[in-house]
C-alpha cells in the first residue's frame, strides 16, 4: 500500500478538476484518480452560471473558458401557442456578479483548461486508467482500492473527496444512501448546426418553449444548437434514438422545415436524487456523487463546482491548522440543504412548468416582468446567486 499525506479525488470530470485546482491554489497537495484513459470528451452539461464563473475566475479558468465559449446574457420562455412569454436579462443583476450572463460551453472544455494549469504543478498528481472501486477509513485519514489494467491497487491519504459522478462507488464503498426518484420519461438531446435565428423570430440563445405534449428547449453552444424534447414513459431507447425520430421531433420545432442536419443525440434517464450525507468522517462527495437532478436551469454541473468550492476551502483550512474539524461538517449542512431547498426544487418546478399548457405560467411570468424587484429576484434565483447565499447565513460559508 502507498501512503500518502494528500487528498485524494476520485474523478476527472469538471467538479473533480475544480476540487484539485483549488486545493492546489490553497497549498494542499492531491491526487486525482480518473477511470477512462483520458479526460472525457463527452457533451454533456454546457451552462456555467455567473457565480459559477465568478469562482472559476479565482482558479484563473474563466476567462479561458470564456474565450472557447458562447455568452448568453438573456434568456426567455415560449409556447407554441402564444409565442415569447418573457424575457429576462442578467444585466438586472450585474452589481451582484461579475459574470452577468450565462456561459455556454462544453464541460470538456473547462476539464482540459484546469488540467493543462494544473500538470506539471509539485503539489498535483493524476492517474488516469485508474477507477476507485472501494473506500473505507483508517487510523490517519481514507485508504482506497484502484483498479489499474487489471491490477489492484491499494492507496491511502488524508482526505478522499468522491466526484465519480451519478453511479459513484465511493458513496456506495461507503454505505451512503442516495435517495430520491427518477423521472418515467428520458430527455433527448439533438444537436444541429441549424441557424434557428433566421427561423425563429426573437428568439434568445436560451429558450423554453412550454407545451403539455412535447415541451422542447433550444440552447446556443459554439457551433450548435442543442435541442432537448421529453420522451414519454411508452417509447422505447431504440425508436427515441433512430434518427427517423428525431428528425419526427425536429419537424416541430419550425413549421416547414422536416429535415435537418443532425451532428449527434443523446439520450438520458432523468433523476432526482440526494445522497443522505456529503460527509462521512474524512471522505466527502461533491456534484452527480452527492446530487442528481434533471438539467432544465442547467443547476447539475454548477452546484457541483459550488460544491468543489466550498468544500476545498474548508479542507485548506483545516490543512494548514488555521480551523478545525467542525469546519468540515458545515460543508454538508450547507451544501446539502441549498441542494434540497434551490437545486432539486427549481429543477423540479422547471420541468412542471415546462409541462403546462402555458396559461398560469404565462400569468406567473407577466407578473414576475413588471416587478422590478419580483424579476430581480427571480434572476437572483435562477443564476443560483440566492442558494449561494442561503449556504452563507447557515454557516458563514467561505
Amino acid at each position: 500500500m502507498t501512503s500518502d499525506d494528500r487528498v485524494l479525488i476520485a474523478g476527472a470530470g469538471p467538479v473533480g478538476l475544480t476540487a484539485a485546482a483549488n486545493l492546489v491554489r490553497n497549498g494542499v497537495p492531491v491526487t486525482v484518480f480518473e477511470a477512462g484513459a483520458d479526460l472525457s470528451t463527452e457533451s454533456r452539461a454546457s451552462t456555467f452560471h455567473p457565480p459559477t464563473l465568478d469562482m472559476l475566475d479565482t482558479l484563473g479558468a474563466a476567462k479561458p473558458l470564456i474565450a472557447q465559449g458562447l455568452t448568453a446574457p438573456t434568456f426567455q420562455y415560449r409556447t407554441m401557442r402564444h409565442g415569447i412569454l418573457a424575457q429576462f436579462d442578467f444585466g438586472e443583476i450585474a452589481d451582484a456578479t461579475a459574470h452577468p450572463y450565462r456561459l455556454q460551453c462544453e464541460q470538456s472544455r473547462l476539464t482540459r483548461i484546469l488540467y493543462e494549469q494544473l500538470r506539471g504543478h509539485p503539489d498535483f498528481g493524476i492517474e488516469f486508467n485508474s477507477a476507485v472501486t472501494r473506500a473505507r477509513q483508517n487510523a490517519s485519514g481514507m485508504t482506497v482500492v484502484v483498479r489499474r489494467e487489471g491490477r489492484v491497487e491499494t492507496r491511502a491519504g488524508r482526505f478522499l473527496i468522491g466526484a465519480d459522478g451519478a453511479r459513484s462507488d465511493v458513496r456506495r464503498s461507503l454505505g451512503i444512501e442516495f435517495t430520491g426518484f427518477t423521472w418515467p420519461d428520458r430527455f433527448l438531446v439533438v444537436s444541429t448546426p441549424f441557424n434557428f435565428y433566421g427561423a425563429i423570430e426573437g428568439l434568445a440563445p436560451v429558450s423554453y418553449v412550454a407545451d403539455p405534449d412535447r415541451w422542447r428547449f433550444l440552447l446556443q453552444i459554439p457551433g450548435l444548437w442543442r435541442v432537448m424534447f421529453p420522451v414519454a414513459e411508452n417509447e422505447s431507447d431504440e425508436t427515441a434514438l433512430t434518427p427517423k425520430f428525431a428528425q419526427a421531433l425536429m419537424a416541430t420545432v419550425v413549421p416547414g422545415i422536416a429535415s435537418y442536419e443532425i451532428a449527434h443525440t443523446t439520450l438520458y434517464k432523468v433523476h432526482q436524487r440526494v445522497a443522505k450525507t456529503m460527509r462521512l468522517g474524512s471522505a466527502f462527495l461533491v456534484g452527480d456523487a452527492a446530487h442528481i437532478n434533471n438539467p432544465l436551469g442547467g443547476m447539475g454541473m454548477n452546484g457541483g463546482i459550488h460544491d468543489a468550492m466550498n468544500l476545498t476551502t474548508r479542507l485548506a483550512e483545516v490543512w494548514h491548522d488555521r480551523a478545525d474539524h467542525t469546519t468540515l461538517d458545515l460543508y454538508d449542512r450547507e451544501r446539502r440543504l441549498v441542494t434540497l431547498e434551490y437545486i432539486d426544487q427549481q429543477t423540479i418546478q422547471n420541468k412542471r412548468n415546462l409541462e403546462s399548457d402555458g396559461v398560469s405560467f404565462k400569468a406567473n411570468l407577466e407578473v414576475i416582468a413588471a416587478d422590478p424587484q419580483l424579476t430581480r429576484d427571480y434572476l437572483m434565483r435562477v443564476s443560483m446567486i440566492t442558494s449561494l447565499k442561503r449556504a452563507k447565513e447557515l454557516g458563514a460559508s467561505p
